[in-house]
């Protein structure tokens, strides 16, 4: 008889230990301007301090492509892949949601992109779990207050053009 198997272990993307925060923008944009505007991952990198935007594989965005941020100076730094787990753009009718999750060695957690259509401009909810691996919980509030900051700088100048 074989040994049992031990328990699955849960994807590093539903760590427990993680810090989260929300973001939410309010923009005169139609949802399928905004929606473009958020999910133009290169255009990410021009927005975080040190860091550049790859995305795997090249072309439209959808279930399973990679994106690839490189935090750093030169060989000096870290990549903080995500995968898209989940890509519904917005409709006339319906709000875009995108999921994506940190598959990297340095950090954990899940960000979700959620657009949807406010009067005649959107509405943005940025939600993230982030964590840097090894870092004590008792880092999780300025995590979550650095994240928020910078996070919502970065919707900000996406959105203004």
């Amino acid at each position: 008889m074989p040994p049992p198997r031990p328990p699955p272990r849960l994807p590093i993307a539903y760590h427990p230990a993680v810090a989260p925060f929300r973001i939410e923008r309010r923009s005169p944009l139609p949802a399928g301007e905004t929606w473009r505007r958020l999910t133009d991952w290169p255009r990410h990198g021009a927005h975080v301090p040190l860091s550049g935007v790859t995305v795997r594989p090249a072309g439209p965005t959808g279930v399973g492509t990679v994106v690839v941020v490189r935090t750093g100076v030169g060989r000096a730094g870290f990549d903080d892949p995500m995968e898209v787990v989940r890509w519904d753009p917005p409709t006339e009718g319906t709000p875009g949601n995108c999921r994506l999750e940190k598959r990297g060695a340095v950090v954990l957690g899940w960000a979700e992109i959620e657009v949807r259509p406010r009067g005649g401009g959107s509405e943005v909810v940025w939600r993230e779990e982030a964590r840097l691996r090894g870092l004590p919980r008792l880092f999780d509030p300025a995590t979550a207050w650095s994240g928020r900051l910078l996070f919502g700088r970065v919707v900000d100048a996406l959105l203004k053009g």
